[in-house]
């Protein structure tokens, strides 16, 4: 409910879920999108906001292990920083789309960049996906900087790709593909072998 009700978030998310009831259904949906393996959601909460499974991170968050769990269901509200989402989860492609956000209290702080790294390194080692996205508003340059600096390259601007609140609007479309972390590392060594060269 405090997502729907934040302005930055509502206005890149549609649609809301201004009730209640509507919030439920929606987590209803979600549970069924988890068991038929299209989505993957985490709450992103304080790492000592009590007992609940949970993936420990360097940025002091825990990433809820399974939103079935029921320790996982009902946290208090101080304790939710924000969500992280695997969407468009397409198994036999190899192919999925990250999804987030932050509430208030939590940002400015990398948790987003440290979420999109940890669910990143997770769909490509342990899940065994080949390619991710990264869809965000050219307008939302944190967005931008996020999938920067969890190793996602821009790839292209899709007009009009987004619908919000206030109309369409062009979204940046950032991608990671299996094999990036070593092509990373093997074009800093050539830079670096280049660097050692003498002429």
């Amino acid at each position: 409910m405090a997502a729907s009700q934040d302005p930055a978030i509502s206005r890149r998310n549609l649609p809301a879920a201004p009730t209640e009831d509507e919030a439920r259904a929606r987590i209803g949906r979600t549970r069924e999108r988890w068991e038929r393996e299209t989505v993957a959601v985490w709450a992103v909460a304080r790492e000592d906001g009590g007992e609940g499974a949970g993936i420990p991170t360097s940025t002091g968050i825990d990433l809820a292990a399974d939103p079935r769990d029921e320790r996982a269901k009902s946290p208090s509200t101080g304790d939710i920083l924000g969500l992280a989402a695997w969407i468009n989860v397409a198994l036999d492609r190899g192919h999925a789309e990250i999804a987030y956000w932050v509430l208030p209290a939590g940002r400015g702080a990398g948790i987003a960049v440290e979420a999109a790294r940890r669910l990143t390194d997770w769909a490509l080692h342990d899940l065994g996906l080949h390619r991710l996205t990264l869809c965000h508003a050219v307008a939302d340059e944190a967005s931008c900087r996020v999938a920067e600096k969890a190793g996602f390259r821009r790839e292209a601007t899709m007009r009009h790709a987004l619908l919000h609140s206030d109309g369409r609007h062009d979204q940046h479309l950032h991608a990671r593909v299996r094999g990036d972390d070593q092509n990373d590392r093997d074009d800093q060594d050539d830079q670096d072998d280049r660097g050692n060269e003498r002429p």
